[in-house]
């Protein structure tokens, strides 16, 4: 089979190689899939680097952090060959072998039957971000947010996660403002629904004041760091932010204000741990809330050898949108 397989130098640093390997060397699990489509994410741009990004330990290994297709064989009564499924999460692509090779063998607890209505090329071009910004929205919705409230901001709008997220909340009738730090995807988001831009500049700037004019009723957050403090202290009287990432930093200038005299909630939103009912629940909420006339604005369809330069290009943030590897 066809493989991405990521291999350590005599200096102790790793390479890709696009080669064909036996299906023998796949790891341990009771679920054998024909993968059909995988993604690239933030994390496949870590395991794609030259010292792994901290995520990868053991090499030869094959990144990818999510995938869809077939079952080709199973010891599982949950799954059967020909089923369709998705998976995300659960460190594969990191510690397990992941999704970029043409079969991958996993444990039937991690995978996610597709829901009806889904392709397994729709379902990886939502993929984890897609995923993620969904669970995002979930759980703003479980927290009371609904259209009436008010606008809603999402950060990192050009990305994966800020692009589906802002395509599901305007198909879900709320008011989306979109902060970027690209002019030029104006139009872009504006096509996903955005009906106001923010500038990043605007916000991204810490301010001694620990309140401001109460303007938005949710957030789904992909930025974090001084962003998210300024943010939460714009937030209306019980909202919510959803923090699904850190690319403006890991830290948190901010103070316990928001919460104490607001009642802001901050949520944080992982996908890689989440039970498989949530699982099941959010993708059934993606085949029917994700407008997927929208979804294919925002993907660009790639090939394996095309992974190691654009694993390169997300982390620096130039990467928009989805990409969708075709295996």
């Amino acid at each position: 089979m066809k493989a991405l397989v990521m291999e350590q130098t005599a200096e102790g640093l790793a390479e890709p190689h696009i080669k064909d390997i036996s299906e023998d060397l796949l790891p341990e699990g009771d679920v054998t899939v024909k993968v059909e489509y995988s993604t690239l994410n933030y994390k496949d741009g870590l395991c794609l680097s030259k010292k792994g990004g901290g995520l990868v330990r053991h090499y030869p290994h094959v990144p990818g952090i999510d995938f869809a297709g077939t079952v080709e064989r199973s010891d599982s009564p949950e799954f059967h060959p020909g089923d369709k499924v998705v998976l995300t999460g659960w460190r594969v692509g990191e510690v397990h072998w992941g999704g970029y090779a043409e079969k991958a063998r996993v444990k039937s607890d991690w995978l996610v039957p597709l829901p009806e209505g889904l392709s397994t090329r729709q379902a990886m071009a939502v993929g984890t971000a897609g995923f993620t910004a969904m669970l995002a929205v979930m759980a703003l919705e479980d927290h009371g947010l609904t259209p009436d409230k008010g606008p809603v901001l999402v950060t990192g709008a050009s990305g994966g996660v800020g692009s589906v997220a802002t395509a599901i909340l305007a198909h879900l009738g709320y008011e989306v403002a979109a902060v970027t730090g690209r002019p030029a995807g104006a139009g872009y988001l504006k096509s996903l629904g955005a009906s106001r831009l923010v500038a990043r500049e605007e916000i991204a700037e810490t301010v001694k004041r620990p309140l401001e004019s109460e303007t938005w009723a949710g957030c789904v957050d992909a930025v974090g760091g001084a962003m998210l403090a300024r943010i939460l202290g714009q937030m209306k009287y019980g909202g919510s932010v959803a923090a699904v990432g850190l690319a403006g930093g890991a830290d948190l200038p901010t103070s316990v204000i928001p919460f104490l005299l607001r009642g802001v909630n901050l949520l944080g939103i992982d996908s890689v741990m989440q039970p498989k009912e949530n699982r099941i629940r959010c993708w059934n909420r993606i085949a029917t809330d994700l407008p997927m006339e929208k979804l294919e604005e925002m993907v660009q369809s790639v090939t394996l050898e095309d992974l190691p330069a654009l694993g390169a290009a997300i982390l620096k943030g130039g990467v928009k949108g989805r990409v969708l590897v075709e295996l």
